[in-house]
């Protein structure tokens, strides 16, 4: 399993992820942009009009507020980019051999401090992902199924990862 990196990005911090799966690149866009698929990976409800400056809202997090974020790349079936909250999500698949695809997650930061919650919170929806397009029982990162996260969080912290931001709920 590939852990994330901190690197910045035009500046900012962020982590990046990168994920090789052994599908073609149009069956990730779709686990990563189809409403019905988001619930099994990622860790809020999803609803988004599919366009460049389209809205789009996430609510049901049970860590976060209900928010509202703007599309600001949407080039099916390969990138993907929107605004969550203070953060910036950026999605790329490119192929990668002869009926894979690889995965490039990136999360744009609000501060440096963020990066280790985030790292972790990322660790365990993408293992979410993992088993969803595998075709196994994925019930979402808030699920009894999924991975501890602070077991990630501490393993980034030790490796010297930023850290110190608000943990939400207390995990």
């Amino acid at each position: 399993m590939d852990r994330g990196t901190y690197v910045e990005v035009d500046g900012r911090p962020a982590v990046r992820f990168q994920r090789s799966y052994n599908h073609p690149v149009q069956r990730l866009w779709t686990a990563i942009t189809d409403p019905d698929e988001l619930p099994h990976w990622f860790p809020s409800k999803v609803a988004m009009k599919p366009e460049v400056g389209g809205a789009i809202e996430f609510t049901d997090d049970p860590n976060a507020e209900p928010r509202r974020g703007t599309i600001l790349v949407y080039e099916p079936p390969t990138k993907l980019a929107y605004t969550w909250g203070e953060n910036e999500l950026r999605f790329e698949l490119e192929p990668a051999g002869e009926h894979g695809c690889r995965l490039t997650l990136i999360d744009v930061l609000p501060a440096r401090d963020v990066a280790a919650r985030n790292a972790a919170g990322w660790t365990v929806c993408l293992a979410e992902l993992d088993k969803h397009v595998a075709g196994q029982v994925a019930e979402g990162p808030h699920s009894d199924t999924a991975g501890p996260w602070r077991e990630h969080y501490d393993s980034y912290v030790a490796a010297g990862m930023p850290s110190g931001a608000e943990i939400p709920g207390g995990r």
